[in-house]
């Protein structure tokens, strides 16, 4: 009897000899639960699938990011299954894993209900239960189009495999790997066929190993994503690794719908979305508009402390100008049509940096003036597709707190070294301070123009500047601009989302597309090194983001107002308007509400409104001099001298600090 063929494979860092036909699951002794997969030479495998020699395995924990797609992504599956059992007609779209759920598409006559998604998670909560199997099999593209002849979007899916087209809108999840793939799924009692979908997997060994998932909602999504496409219907979901973990993020939904900007900025009459000016385009109130004051009076300030030079520059220009600056061929489908004026295409302006190139070239340029450091609040236009437009995060027209610097190489490193302490010390007075960077950088493809040794050199300038930071570094392969490398600040919020927040980009291309030249010591012809920073990103979205980190409640120096005089009677309320003039002397921003309402439905008002202090007059304040000093929080001291009170709301709106 021939002894079994034994393979060598290396399992935490310690070779290993195992019989050949041995599967990762075995090798890792996974249950399936905690261990739902395996990593063989970097690629990800079914724990169903055989060991080869050589392999170097890792086990694929189900609270690891992959475990996590992982699960999300065959737990798509089953509500794909449900709702084709459910609803027959049902054809099937894509199904990926995405941050913290999955979502799948179908052509369906009708919309969901919220009815119809209850049947499919309760249908789906018994396959979970029945234990099914995910097995995976290999096909020819013919077997694939054969066995899917009447799923349509399957066969165009089949058609893209191995072309450019296959690693986009979730596409990759079904025909982005080497060979097609179909997983069925199998009865663990009899084996037979119980239902299966074109995928490249891998899954979860059986459907039992799906700890958690909830339905979330439903809504319209095109084919693809392109608009000349079918819209069919998605349904969203959450799928987790422990019941708890999912408690946690749904608890998190739940804080952030009370924190969301759109709602809190019409309670609070801070801005509005009208229809008549269309998608993505908002106004904003009064009260928006003082703090977006002070968010740009506080950047003028501090941007002029940093030898920063204030310019200006128009919305519309030649479309020529993106054709010299590289934007057009790359970045037209974000861009507003083009419109013709005597003869010649124009543009709104998506970008703000090709005019600051302008302006660097309008004359001769010494080494002596440089770095030159220019900043705009400039306003700046893009075609955001509706489906994507969101409050004040994801708008179409947008101002930009933007900076070009024009420097030598020498002071490139430097220079990105002063812009991101500059940079974090802005976040953080605005109450911002857990943060990481990401470094985004070119790959293989084609979406990127230049020399590729002067994105090696500005890659590692960047790299080097944020590895001295002592931030945590996530690399972002491919996710630069076309014309460079960036990192990107990501910081969390009070609730523990993370945003992107600023960026800063080092650009050796665009100044050789503009021929800009500096005449360096020697008095040769040099070009300069380009550094692109948008420190808000836009005031739009970090206007959104700060009014879901505070919900609502900005520390004084942001509040829109600062104060409200509360008289316990009216005959109080001249004492407190001459309060309020005192303290507008010393620019506090100061209401007295006069209103025929009680005394304690104006605290709630005041309260509702979110504001900072409450400053309460009756007759003992009056003959003493004082107020009753509240704080938001709903604390109070009696008994404050005026003055005294007036000196600590004007010190904490000086210092900045939230109360």
């Amino acid at each position: 009897m021939s002894a079994v063929p034994e393979l060598r494979i290396t399992l935490a860092g310690a070779e290993r000899v195992v019989a050949e036909g041995t599967t990762y699951g075995e090798a890792l002794q996974a249950d399936g639960r905690s261990v739902v997969a395996a990593r063989a030479n970097g690629e990800l495998r079914d724990l169903a699938a055989p060991v080869a020699e050589g392999d170097q395995v890792e086990p694929v924990a189900v609270d690891s990011p992959d475990g996590r797609a992982i699960v999300r992504h065959s737990t798509a599956h089953v509500m794909a299954q449900a709702v084709q059992e459910l609803f027959p007609e049902a054809k099937l779209g894509i199904g990926p894993p995405v941050d913290n759920g999955f979502y799948y598409d179908f052509d369906v006559k009708n919309p969901f209900t919220p009815e119809d998604l209850k049947r499919v998670e309760k249908r789906m909560r018994e396959i979970v239960k029945q234990g099914q199997i995910f097995s995976r099999r290999p096909v020819s593209d013919e077997e694939a189009q054969e066995e899917l002849a009447a799923e349509p979007y399957k066969l165009e899916l089949i058609g893209l495999k191995g072309g450019a087209g296959a690693q986009e809108d979730g596409a990759d999840v079904e025909v982005g790997g080497a060979e097609l793939t179909i997983y069925d799924n199998l009865d663990p009692k009899t084996g037979d066929l119980c239902w299966k979908d074109l995928c490249r997997g891998p899954h979860v060994p059986t459907t039992r190993s799906i700890p958690a998932f909830k339905l979330m909602r439903s809504g319209g999504a095109y084919w693809r994503g392109s608009e000349k496409n079918p819209q069919l219907q998605r349904i969203y979901g959450t799928a987790w690794e422990s019941r708890d973990k999912q408690d946690e993020y749904l608890h998190l939904l739940e804080e952030a719908e009370k924190r969301d900007h759109r709602r809190l900025g019409a309670e609070l009459d801070l801005f509005s979305f009208p229809s008549e000016l269309g998608s993505g385009l908002p106004v904003f109130h009064p009260k928006g508009g003082i703090i977006r004051k002070e968010m740009e009076d506080y950047m003028r300030r501090r941007q002029g402390e940093a030898g920063y030079e204030f310019v200006n520059t128009p919305h519309i220009t030649k479309s020529q100008l993106f054709e010299t600056s590289g934007h057009l061929p790359w970045y037209a489908e974000d861009m507003f049509p083009p419109f013709e004026l005597e003869g010649v295409e124009y543009r709104v302006k998506p970008m703000n940096c090709p005019m600051h190139n302008l302006i660097f070239r309008a004359r001769g340029r010494s080494y002596r003036e440089l770095p030159l450091r220019l900043c705009e609040f400039g306003s700046v236009y893009r075609y955001e597709k509706s489906g994507v437009v969101h409050g004040l995060t994801r708008v179409r027209g947008m101002t930009q707190d933007d900076s070009h610097i024009y420097c030598t190489r020498e002071q490139m490193v430097g220079e990105i070294k002063s812009l991101l302490t500059f940079v974090l010390s802005v976040l953080r007075d605005f109450g911002l301070s857990e943060f990481y960077l990401e470094l985004s950088t070119r790959d293989d493809s084609d979406k990127f123009i230049g020399d590729p040794a002067d994105w090696d050199e500005a890659t590692e300038a960047l790299r080097q500047t944020a590895l001295e930071s002592g931030l945590e570094l996530v690399d972002d392969p491919g996710g630069a601009a076309f014309y460079g490398p960036k990192i990107s600040v990501q910081a969390k919020d009070a609730i523990g989302r993370t945003w992107q927040l600023s960026t800063i980009q080092l650009d050796l291309n665009q100044p050789k597309r503009f021929e800009l030249e500096y005449q360096a010591a020697d008095g040769s012809r040099q070009t300069p090194v380009m550094i692109h920073r948008a420190l808000f990103g836009s005031i739009e979205r970090f206007l959104g983001v700060l009014t879901e980190h505070y919900a609502g409640a900005f520390p004084p120096w942001l509040a829109p107002v600062q104060v409200v005089g509360i008289p316990i009677a009216e005959a109080h309320a001249p004492y407190l308007q001459d309060l309020a003039k005192k303290a507008r002397e010393r620019g506090i921003r100061i209401e007295v509400d006069a209103s025929d309402d009680r005394m304690q439905k104006k605290i709630r008002n005041a309260q509702k409104s979110k504001v900072p202090f409450m400053l309460l007059a009756g007759d003992e304040d009056i003959a003493n001099g004082a107020v009753s000093f509240r704080f938001r929080n709903g604390e109070q001291k009696n008994g404050v001298p005026v003055d005294e009170a007036i000196n600590e709301i004007a010190d904490a709106i000086e210092r900045r600090i939230q109360v």
